[in-house]
């Protein structure tokens, strides 16, 4: 079996320049969008008197224009739009050439030099015409191309910066002596203590020690609503302190913090590779050499029976349209948007070719506990030989002594029917067995199985049937007698039944495995509609079960708790790790779901095949309109007057490019659906 992959976080290439997404990223496309902006105004404003001073715009037009030194003019105003317009792409020429990578810069530079050179030689060169007002103005759709290109990767990349902005500068910490200071949070530490005020943004990780409020936590389940918070509650840097002034003790800062793992994990994979950006790539340096061949063999043929003024016209329309500025664009932006509407619903991809192998899933397997179910025992069934009331509020009196997760569920149990506690005396712990107590004159024991052995218990005939229950039974006895049985069990969560219903109309097998008993994994599985069931696994025998899957050709994914199934997460083909809260960095899982709820599984799933559908569609309309634009471009068929000039060209390309934008930006959609 191949070795599980792991995230790759090599930036993706494509089209000259970076889009890869973090904070870094955000700052280098707004700046690369204000430089083409600028640097586009200023050509458009040198590109009129061009326009004006060029013999064939006068008669097209109807006007003549004569201007001593009109030539000089011309050249002095071309050279410096080649040099101050088109330098965007003669240093991203200089960059793919050194990498020895040919692209879309390359095929710009090409272009708009050939059209330069050219034009500069007619000036000296008796038989020619110049088109200086072709390279003016291919330079500026060139320019107002790449500007869109970076506002689009910008606007896609808004929810990283969003999550950047929820950082505070400065918080509120306490002195030895009480008082408070504003610092830099880059200066707290774990073990200092802040104030948090009401308004205020949270400024680390840290568990409340006074005060009560209400807290938005938006950011890490999705929902809007406000979470209590009071004493020993944890809060979470980045969330809104509501109405409440809180004390709180740090226990993360900085980059150990929830928030800055969730923005390190999305700017991984804004820029970690893909398999599609990787086809990307490989279509952009077919295209170049396929263009530098078409381009020869045009020039060849047009200078041979036309002239090599027309020659060099069809040769830079080539150039033009086979620019890969579409598919530079194609994946990078699709990438970004899914990233961010990924992140949104609380899904964070760690590797993106896991990501994109998702879509294509055949069988997902589920551990049980703490991912279908909640991974808490709660009282199911209360069955008692007498007044359930009264032996309720007994038993409860006994297990409130306790700090055992079942003695726990039983005194919330009497909670929830306000069972009327009283106080216990003689309180005895006895380890792996039970506890007892004397309350209100009455000798009470509350037990596993192991407490009637110890105690030499017999149960009386109404409750002998639920000896054989395969639940969790805690007994209890008063005065030396058997009274009742509390039946506990692990709920399931509200959303897995719905969730494994939607999977299963997606056509995916659905697999649990649980190292819980039968009994309990047959009633999960028919309770959630599990399509199969595999119960008493140790953890290499989950690894053998999803080998086998593997091994017999299916695409097979696996959601756990990111802990105990880290073997089968690493075996998968996807590792998904659910329900892992502020526990984030979890090394084992290609995507990690921030709630703990398996329709997250469900939206992971859908958005994987929206995701690829989008690159797909980009990848073949930034590559497929050549199949009609080259040979156009190329003049067959000039004898039927159908030519396309360098201009139109270049307007083509910018189409495509901002086609390509649009479709990008509709995956938005699905962030609303």
């Amino acid at each position: 079996m191949p070795p599980h992959k792991t995230p790759d976080h090599t930036h993706a290439a494509g089209g000259g320049h970076d889009h890869g997404g973090g904070h870094e990223g955000n700052e280098g496309h707004q700046h690369h969008a204000e430089e083409m902006k600028r640097r586009f105004y200023v050509s458009l404003a040198v590109t009129v008197p061009i326009l004006l001073l060029s013999p064939m715009i006068q008669g097209w037009l109807g006007f003549r224009l004569d201007v001593p030194y009109r030539e000089a003019i011309i050249f002095i105003l071309s050279t410096f739009i080649y040099f101050y317009g088109g330098w965007p792409f003669l240093t991203g020429m200089v960059t793919e050439i050194r990498k020895r990578k040919p692209g879309m810069m390359t095929l710009i530079t090409l272009a708009i030099s050939v059209a330069y050179f050219y034009s500069a030689v007619t000036l000296v060169v008796p038989g020619g015409k110049e088109f200086f007002w072709e390279l003016a103005t291919l330079i500026d759709i060139m320019l107002i191309g790449h500007y869109i290109e970076a506002k689009s990767i910008l606007g896609a990349s808004d929810a990283l910066g969003e999550l950047v902005r929820m950082i505070p500068k400065t918080a509120m910490k306490i002195r030895d002596d009480g008082k408070t200071e504003a610092v830099p949070i880059d200066t707290l530490h774990p073990g200092d203590r802040i104030l948090i005020r009401p308004g205020e943004t949270v400024p680390a990780d840290g568990v409340v020690e006074e005060g009560e409020s209400l807290s938005n936590e938006a950011f890490l389940t999705g929902e809007s609503k406000p979470v209590s918070k009071k004493p020993g509650s944890e809060v979470f840097m980045g969330s809104s302190n509501i109405d409440g002034a809180l004390k709180v003790r740090i226990t993360k800062s900085g980059a150990e913090s929830y928030l800055s793992q969730v923005i390190e994990l999305v700017r991984e994979a804004q820029s970690s590779r893909s398999r599609s950006q990787d086809m990307a790539n490989r279509a952009a340096g077919w295209l170049f050499y396929a263009a530098g061949g078409i381009g020869a063999v045009t020039f060849a043929v047009w200078s041979a029976l036309v002239s090599p003024m027309d020659a060099v016209l069809r040769t830079v329309t080539v150039l033009i349209i086979a620019c890969p500025h579409a598919l530079g664009l194609a994946v990078p932006l699709v990438v970004a948007i899914s990233t961010s509407l990924a992140a949104k619903r609380g899904i964070l991809i760690r590797n993106r070719q896991a990501f994109e192998t998702l879509r294509k899933v055949d069988a997902i397997c589920f551990d049980k506990t703490g991912t279908l179910t909640e991974g808490k025992l709660e009282v199911s069934r209360f069955e008692t030989v007498g007044e359930a009331g009264e032996l309720l509020a007994l038993a409860a009196a006994v297990e409130r002594n306790s700090e055992h997760i079942i003695a726990q569920a039983i005194v919330n149990y009497a909670q929830d029917r306000n069972a009327r506690v009283s106080e216990a005396a003689k309180f005895t712990a006895f380890p792996g067995i039970g506890a007892q107590a004397v309350v209100e004159g009455h000798e009470v024991m509350v037990g596993g199985p192991r407490l009637l052995e110890r105690e030499s218990l017999e149960l009386p005939e109404a409750l002998e049937p639920f000896r054989r229950e395969k639940s969790t039974k805690v007994w209890v006895a008063v005065n030396g007698r058997v009274a009742g049985v509390f039946l506990l069990a692990d709920r399931i969560r509200p959303s897995a039944v719905g969730a494994i219903a939607a999977i299963k109309k997606l056509e995916i097998e659905t697999w649990m495995l649980t190292g819980d008993n039968e009994a309990v994994a047959r009633e999960v599985a028919k309770t959630c509609g599990i399509d199969h069931y595999r119960a008493g696994l140790l953890p290499d025998e989950k690894v053998k079960r999803i080998r086998r899957l593997r091994e017999s050709g299916k695409t097979v994914a696996m959601v756990g708790d990111g802990i105990n199934d880290a073997p089968s997460l690493l075996t998968a083909d996807i590792g998904i790790a659910i329900g892992a809260g502020t526990d984030i960095a979890i090394e084992s899982a290609d995507i990690i779901l921030t709630q703990s709820d398996p329709s997250s599984v469900v939206h992971a799933i859908r958005l994987s095949r929206a995701t690829t559908r989008k690159m797909l569609q980009n990848l073949w309309w930034a590559s497929g309109y050549n199949i009609v634009a080259l040979p156009l471009a190329a003049g067959v068929l000039a004898p039927w007057g159908i030519l396309i000039d360098p201009a139109v060209g270049a307007i083509l390309m910018s189409a495509s490019t901002v086609i390509v934008a649009l479709n990008a930006q509709l995956l938005k959609r699905y962030g609303s659906a």
